[in-house]
């Protein structure tokens, strides 16, 4: 029987490096701290329906590295800023996101490159990162319920994405260069492999399913796509900004949380 691949793909273009998924019982989870059910349009898309401008999807050298999850955290630092900066595009470089993939322990090495979400998700909250010549900080994270498509329309139109780990089945590559969404296919290529996981950031959402940023592009996939492959989905409450106090989270009931923690 042929042995699976390591979960960093020695492919050229595309480096996957998100390590397995590690559970914590005391992780929050967004239903617990959404002050009311909100009404979530059919269709939304950050770049498209709030930004004013084209928004950059820049490698940030996953190209070269398996650092797809501090790539992913600079996509959503980028829109954060957006919000929040009236318009302002952060310039983020490969080298802001290698330095802070390096800094939280990141390999260099080939075949053993990558970070844990959860990890990181805990140092960019106690920690920041320096990013554009700023530290730049969130105020907490929220476990977005795996295979609940309300859950992560919510985190994507009302906190600015959604901060999403895949076991990607071997078909992605496949999919990705020739332009199509990601889905799942029949046969043994088409069954997620944790292997390859991969970290991103979904910035929209059609009926057909959610759009993620990663690799330089904006890649659709479908709903039963995420789904059946998401194996950790966050969304990110960022620092106490506009994001927060027009957010439908209960702030108080976070903060309660976080105190006990």
């Amino acid at each position: 029987m042929q042995a699976e691949k390591s979960y960093v793909q020695d492919h050229p273009f595309f480096k996957t490096g998100k390590t397995p998924a590690k559970r914590d019982k005391r992780n929050i989870q967004l239903a617990a701290v959404i002050k009311k059910p909100p009404t979530v349009p059919a269709e939304w898309d950050f770049d498209l329906d709030f930004a004013q401008s084209p928004i950059p999807t820049p490698v940030f050298a996953n190209d070269r590295l398996g650092d797809c999850v501090i790539a992913g955290r600079a996509h959503m630092t980028i829109r954060f800023e957006y919000f929040e900066q009236n318009a302002k595009i952060l310039a983020i470089t490969d080298k802001d996101v290698i330095n802070e993939y390096k800094r939280e322990g990141g390999s260099m090495e080939p075949g053993k490159q990558g970070l844990n979400m959860l990890d990181s998700l805990n140092w960019w909250r106690k920690k920041g990162w320096k990013a554009a010549g700023k530290k730049y900080g969130i105020h907490a994270f929220a476990e977005v319920a795996r295979g609940d498509k309300n859950d992560a329309k919510v985190a994507v139109r009302y906190l600015g994405g959604a901060y999403v780990g895949l076991a990607l089945p071997n078909c992605w590559q496949d999919q990705i260069q020739r332009g199509k969404p990601w889905d799942l296919v029949s046969g043994p290529d088409g069954k997620p492999n944790p292997r390859n996981g991969h970290c991103v950031y979904l910035c929209g959402y059609t009926k057909n399913g959610p759009t993620c940023v990663t690799w330089g592009r904006k890649q659709p996939m479908t709903w039963r796509f995420l789904f059946a492959c998401c194996d950790e989905a966050y969304a990110i409450v960022d620092n106490r900004d506009p994001f927060v106090r027009n957010s439908p989270i209960d702030v108080a009931k976070l903060d309660e949380i976080l105190r006990n923690l």
